[in-house]
Protein backbone atom coordinates (compact mmCIF):
# COMPACT_ATOMS: atom_id res chain seq x y z
CA UNK A 1 0.00 0.00 0.00
CA UNK A 2 1.12 3.43 -1.07
CA UNK A 3 1.55 6.44 1.22
CA UNK A 4 -0.70 9.20 1.20
CA UNK A 5 1.86 11.19 0.26
CA UNK A 6 2.84 8.90 -2.81
CA UNK A 7 -1.11 8.68 -3.21
CA UNK A 8 -1.09 12.79 -3.73
CA UNK A 9 1.55 12.69 -5.81
CA UNK A 10 0.21 9.81 -8.34
CA UNK A 11 -2.89 11.67 -8.48
CA UNK A 12 -1.29 14.96 -9.57
CA UNK A 13 0.45 13.07 -12.13
CA UNK A 14 -2.75 11.60 -13.63
CA UNK A 15 -4.46 14.79 -13.48
CA UNK A 16 -2.03 16.44 -15.51
CA UNK A 17 -2.77 14.40 -18.33
CA UNK A 18 -6.68 14.64 -18.27
CA UNK A 19 -9.39 17.50 -17.80
CA UNK A 20 -9.24 19.03 -14.40
CA UNK A 21 -10.00 22.91 -14.38
CA UNK A 22 -11.28 22.89 -11.17
CA UNK A 23 -7.50 22.25 -10.13
CA UNK A 24 -6.55 25.66 -10.71
CA UNK A 25 -4.21 27.66 -9.47
CA UNK A 26 -6.25 30.40 -8.96
CA UNK A 27 -8.42 28.16 -6.51
CA UNK A 28 -7.49 29.47 -2.61
CA UNK A 29 -5.62 26.49 -0.99
CA UNK A 30 -8.43 24.70 0.77
CA UNK A 31 -10.79 24.48 -2.22
CA UNK A 32 -8.20 22.80 -3.91
CA UNK A 33 -6.74 20.65 -1.54
CA UNK A 34 -10.62 19.50 -1.03
CA UNK A 35 -11.51 18.89 -4.82
CA UNK A 36 -7.90 16.88 -5.07
CA UNK A 37 -8.95 14.72 -2.20
CA UNK A 38 -12.69 13.91 -4.19
CA UNK A 39 -10.91 13.74 -7.45
CA UNK A 40 -8.14 11.24 -5.93
CA UNK A 41 -11.01 8.97 -4.67
CA UNK A 42 -12.79 9.01 -7.59
CA UNK A 43 -9.25 8.13 -9.76
CA UNK A 44 -8.63 5.58 -7.38
CA UNK A 45 -12.29 4.06 -7.38
CA UNK A 46 -11.74 3.91 -11.18
CA UNK A 47 -8.17 2.61 -11.75
CA UNK A 48 -10.23 -0.46 -9.52
CA UNK A 49 -12.52 -1.04 -12.03
CA UNK A 50 -10.28 -0.16 -14.71
CA UNK A 51 -6.81 -1.69 -13.96
CA UNK A 52 -6.99 -4.28 -11.20
CA UNK A 53 -6.55 -8.13 -12.20
CA UNK A 54 -10.35 -8.57 -13.22
CA UNK A 55 -10.85 -11.37 -10.65
CA UNK A 56 -9.77 -8.90 -8.25
CA UNK A 57 -11.93 -5.86 -8.61
CA UNK A 58 -14.77 -6.86 -6.52
CA UNK A 59 -13.12 -7.77 -3.67
CA UNK A 60 -11.19 -4.83 -3.70
CA UNK A 61 -13.87 -2.50 -4.03
CA UNK A 62 -15.80 -3.59 -1.20
CA UNK A 63 -12.81 -2.35 0.67
CA UNK A 64 -13.45 0.61 -0.21
CA UNK A 65 -16.84 0.96 0.67
CA UNK A 66 -16.16 -0.78 4.00
CA UNK A 67 -13.64 1.88 4.29
CA UNK A 68 -16.32 4.40 3.81
CA UNK A 69 -18.72 2.92 5.97
CA UNK A 70 -15.96 3.45 8.42
CA UNK A 71 -15.27 6.82 7.18
CA UNK A 72 -18.65 7.79 8.22
CA UNK A 73 -18.82 5.88 11.48
CA UNK A 74 -16.10 7.95 12.83
CA UNK A 75 -13.01 5.52 12.60
CA UNK A 76 -9.60 5.83 10.99
CA UNK A 77 -9.98 4.80 6.97
CA UNK A 78 -7.02 2.00 6.34
CA UNK A 79 -6.88 3.20 2.56
CA UNK A 80 -5.30 5.91 1.47
CA UNK A 81 -7.85 7.50 -0.96
CA UNK A 82 -10.35 7.04 1.78
CA UNK A 83 -8.08 8.80 4.41
CA UNK A 84 -6.95 11.67 2.60
CA UNK A 85 -11.40 12.25 2.01
CA UNK A 86 -11.32 12.76 5.95
CA UNK A 87 -10.56 16.40 6.39
CA UNK A 88 -12.92 17.41 3.63
CA UNK A 89 -15.83 14.88 4.65
CA UNK A 90 -15.78 16.69 7.81
CA UNK A 91 -14.97 20.64 6.57
CA UNK A 92 -17.87 20.72 3.67
CA UNK A 93 -20.85 18.28 5.44
CA UNK A 94 -20.60 16.14 2.28
CA UNK A 95 -23.05 13.22 2.72
CA UNK A 96 -21.51 9.56 2.16
CA UNK A 97 -24.28 9.03 -1.14
CA UNK A 98 -22.27 10.29 -3.83
CA UNK A 99 -19.05 8.77 -2.94
CA UNK A 100 -20.90 5.08 -2.67
CA UNK A 101 -22.57 5.70 -6.22
CA UNK A 102 -19.20 6.48 -7.75
CA UNK A 103 -18.25 2.77 -5.75
CA UNK A 104 -21.56 1.22 -7.55
CA UNK A 105 -20.98 3.11 -10.72
CA UNK A 106 -17.41 0.80 -11.33
CA UNK A 107 -19.12 -2.36 -9.67
CA UNK A 108 -21.53 -1.65 -12.56
CA UNK A 109 -18.81 -1.88 -15.14
CA UNK A 110 -17.69 -5.24 -13.97
CA UNK A 111 -20.90 -6.60 -15.67
CA UNK A 112 -22.62 -4.42 -17.51
CA UNK A 113 -20.98 -3.41 -20.64
CA UNK A 114 -23.19 -2.05 -23.06
CA UNK A 115 -26.07 1.09 -23.15
CA UNK A 116 -28.94 0.37 -25.52
CA UNK A 117 -30.47 3.68 -25.39
CA UNK A 118 -29.60 7.17 -24.68
CA UNK A 119 -31.52 6.84 -21.48
CA UNK A 120 -29.86 4.04 -20.20
CA UNK A 121 -26.36 5.57 -20.43
CA UNK A 122 -28.21 8.45 -18.37
CA UNK A 123 -28.87 6.26 -15.66
CA UNK A 124 -24.98 5.17 -16.06
CA UNK A 125 -23.86 8.73 -15.21
CA UNK A 126 -26.02 9.15 -12.37
CA UNK A 127 -23.93 6.63 -10.94
CA UNK A 128 -20.45 7.81 -12.26
CA UNK A 129 -20.81 11.63 -13.16
CA UNK A 130 -23.12 13.27 -11.50
CA UNK A 131 -21.85 12.59 -8.00
CA UNK A 132 -18.93 14.42 -8.40
CA UNK A 133 -20.93 17.39 -9.17
CA UNK A 134 -22.47 16.78 -5.98
CA UNK A 135 -19.23 16.66 -4.05
CA UNK A 136 -18.24 20.02 -5.68
CA UNK A 137 -20.97 21.79 -4.74
CA UNK A 138 -20.31 20.41 -1.19
CA UNK A 139 -16.97 21.34 -1.78
CA UNK A 140 -17.99 25.02 -2.17
CA UNK A 141 -21.12 24.80 0.66
CA UNK A 142 -23.68 25.68 -2.58
CA UNK A 143 -25.20 22.33 -2.59
CA UNK A 144 -29.24 23.03 -2.64
CA UNK A 145 -31.40 20.78 -4.25
CA UNK A 146 -32.03 23.48 -7.54
CA UNK A 147 -27.97 23.41 -8.55
CA UNK A 148 -27.99 19.79 -7.99
CA UNK A 149 -30.39 19.13 -10.88
CA UNK A 150 -28.52 21.70 -12.92
CA UNK A 151 -25.16 19.77 -12.00
CA UNK A 152 -26.48 16.92 -13.20
CA UNK A 153 -26.80 17.87 -16.52
CA UNK A 154 -23.52 19.20 -16.88
CA UNK A 155 -21.87 16.79 -15.38
CA UNK A 156 -23.67 13.71 -17.97
CA UNK A 157 -22.78 15.85 -20.43
CA UNK A 158 -18.97 15.80 -19.45
CA UNK A 159 -19.23 11.97 -18.58
CA UNK A 160 -21.00 11.60 -22.59
CA UNK A 161 -18.22 13.89 -24.07
CA UNK A 162 -15.28 11.59 -22.31
CA UNK A 163 -17.45 8.45 -23.60
CA UNK A 164 -16.60 9.81 -27.32
CA UNK A 165 -12.94 11.36 -26.80
CA UNK A 166 -12.06 7.39 -25.30
CA UNK A 167 -14.20 5.16 -27.70
CA UNK A 168 -11.04 3.08 -28.92
CA UNK A 169 -9.64 3.10 -25.22
CA UNK A 170 -13.12 1.94 -23.86
CA UNK A 171 -13.75 -1.29 -26.57
CA UNK A 172 -10.01 -2.46 -25.53
CA UNK A 173 -11.36 -2.72 -22.12
CA UNK A 174 -14.10 -4.42 -23.53
CA UNK A 175 -17.17 -1.55 -23.05
CA UNK A 176 -19.06 0.49 -25.45
CA UNK A 177 -20.62 3.49 -23.63
CA UNK A 178 -22.12 4.40 -27.25
CA UNK A 179 -25.58 3.60 -27.20
CA UNK A 180 -26.47 0.04 -29.00
CA UNK A 181 -29.48 1.47 -30.69
CA UNK A 182 -27.17 4.80 -32.83
CA UNK A 183 -24.88 1.87 -33.50
CA UNK A 184 -27.33 -0.17 -35.58
CA UNK A 185 -29.20 3.05 -37.06
CA UNK A 186 -25.97 4.60 -38.47
CA UNK A 187 -24.62 1.06 -39.57
CA UNK A 188 -21.89 1.11 -37.32
CA UNK A 189 -20.21 -2.29 -36.33
CA UNK A 190 -18.84 -2.82 -33.09
CA UNK A 191 -15.68 -4.17 -35.20
CA UNK A 192 -15.46 -0.22 -36.49
CA UNK A 193 -14.60 0.63 -32.66
CA UNK A 194 -11.40 -1.68 -32.57
CA UNK A 195 -9.69 0.32 -35.75
CA UNK A 196 -7.62 3.41 -36.20
CA UNK A 197 -10.00 4.85 -38.93
CA UNK A 198 -13.33 6.30 -37.70
CA UNK A 199 -15.92 5.25 -40.27
CA UNK A 200 -18.60 7.24 -41.89
CA UNK A 201 -21.18 5.97 -39.60
CA UNK A 202 -19.40 5.71 -36.32
CA UNK A 203 -18.35 9.32 -36.87
CA UNK A 204 -21.91 10.27 -37.37
CA UNK A 205 -22.79 8.48 -33.83
CA UNK A 206 -20.54 10.10 -32.04
CA UNK A 207 -21.62 13.53 -33.26
CA UNK A 208 -25.17 12.50 -31.91
CA UNK A 209 -23.48 12.11 -28.65
CA UNK A 210 -21.52 15.26 -29.07
CA UNK A 211 -24.43 17.25 -29.88
CA UNK A 212 -26.80 15.76 -26.87
CA UNK A 213 -24.00 16.28 -24.47
CA UNK A 214 -23.74 19.99 -26.17
CA UNK A 215 -27.49 20.87 -25.07
CA UNK A 216 -27.17 19.32 -21.64
CA UNK A 217 -24.16 21.60 -20.92
CA UNK A 218 -26.58 24.13 -21.97
CA UNK A 219 -29.00 23.05 -20.04
CA UNK A 220 -27.02 23.27 -17.05
CA UNK A 221 -25.36 26.70 -17.70
CA UNK A 222 -28.03 28.47 -15.28
CA UNK A 223 -26.19 26.97 -12.31
CA UNK A 224 -22.95 29.44 -13.23
CA UNK A 225 -25.41 32.20 -13.29
CA UNK A 226 -26.59 30.96 -9.80
CA UNK A 227 -23.49 31.08 -8.06
CA UNK A 228 -20.56 33.52 -6.94
CA UNK A 229 -17.04 34.33 -6.05
CA UNK A 230 -14.74 30.60 -6.19
CA UNK A 231 -17.58 28.16 -6.74
CA UNK A 232 -18.66 30.42 -9.95
CA UNK A 233 -15.22 29.95 -11.12
CA UNK A 234 -14.73 26.17 -10.69
CA UNK A 235 -18.31 25.15 -12.87
CA UNK A 236 -17.48 27.55 -15.45
CA UNK A 237 -14.43 25.69 -15.99
CA UNK A 238 -15.94 22.63 -15.77
CA UNK A 239 -18.33 23.42 -18.67
CA UNK A 240 -16.03 25.54 -20.56
CA UNK A 241 -13.81 22.58 -20.91
CA UNK A 242 -17.02 20.81 -21.84
CA UNK A 243 -17.82 23.10 -24.27
CA UNK A 244 -14.05 23.17 -25.60
CA UNK A 245 -13.91 19.67 -25.93
CA UNK A 246 -17.44 20.00 -27.95
CA UNK A 247 -15.63 22.62 -30.32
CA UNK A 248 -11.98 20.30 -30.95
CA UNK A 249 -14.42 17.31 -31.49
CA UNK A 250 -16.70 19.00 -34.33
CA UNK A 251 -13.38 20.58 -35.80
CA UNK A 252 -12.10 16.75 -35.81
CA UNK A 253 -15.27 15.61 -38.26
CA UNK A 254 -15.58 13.37 -34.83
CA UNK A 255 -12.17 11.44 -36.07
CA UNK A 256 -12.22 9.56 -32.42
CA UNK A 257 -9.59 6.60 -33.68
CA UNK A 258 -7.53 8.22 -35.55
CA UNK A 259 -6.16 10.58 -33.63
CA UNK A 260 -6.27 12.18 -29.46
CA UNK A 261 -8.96 14.54 -29.72
CA UNK A 262 -8.12 17.35 -26.86
CA UNK A 263 -8.92 21.25 -26.47
CA UNK A 264 -6.28 23.52 -26.90
CA UNK A 265 -5.67 25.83 -23.44
CA UNK A 266 -6.23 28.75 -25.06
CA UNK A 267 -9.75 27.56 -26.65
CA UNK A 268 -10.51 26.33 -23.03
CA UNK A 269 -9.48 29.67 -21.81
CA UNK A 270 -11.90 31.57 -24.35
CA UNK A 271 -15.06 29.39 -23.57
CA UNK A 272 -14.18 30.04 -19.44
CA UNK A 273 -14.20 33.70 -20.18
CA UNK A 274 -17.62 33.34 -22.73
CA UNK A 275 -19.56 31.27 -19.87
CA UNK A 276 -18.22 33.14 -16.86
CA UNK A 277 -19.63 36.55 -18.48
CA UNK A 278 -22.58 35.16 -20.56
CA UNK A 279 -25.96 36.24 -18.82
CA UNK A 280 -28.16 33.82 -20.94
CA UNK A 281 -27.36 31.14 -23.33
CA UNK A 282 -29.84 29.79 -26.12
CA UNK A 283 -29.40 26.78 -28.32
Amino acid sequence: MSSRQDFGNDVISKAGRENFPVALRLLPRRHREHLWAAYGFARFVDDIGDEAEPEDRPRLLDAVESDLLRLYAGSAPRLPAVGALARTVEACAIPAEPFHRLVEANRRDQTVTRYDTFDDLLGYCELSANPVGHIVLHVFGVAVPQRLVLSDRVCSALQIIEHCQDVGEDYRRGRVYLPGKDLREFGCEEGDLAGRVTSAGLRRVVALQVSRAARLLDDGRPLVASLTGYARMAVAGYIAGGHATVTALERSAHDVLGRIVRPRRGRWLAAWLQVLTARQVTR
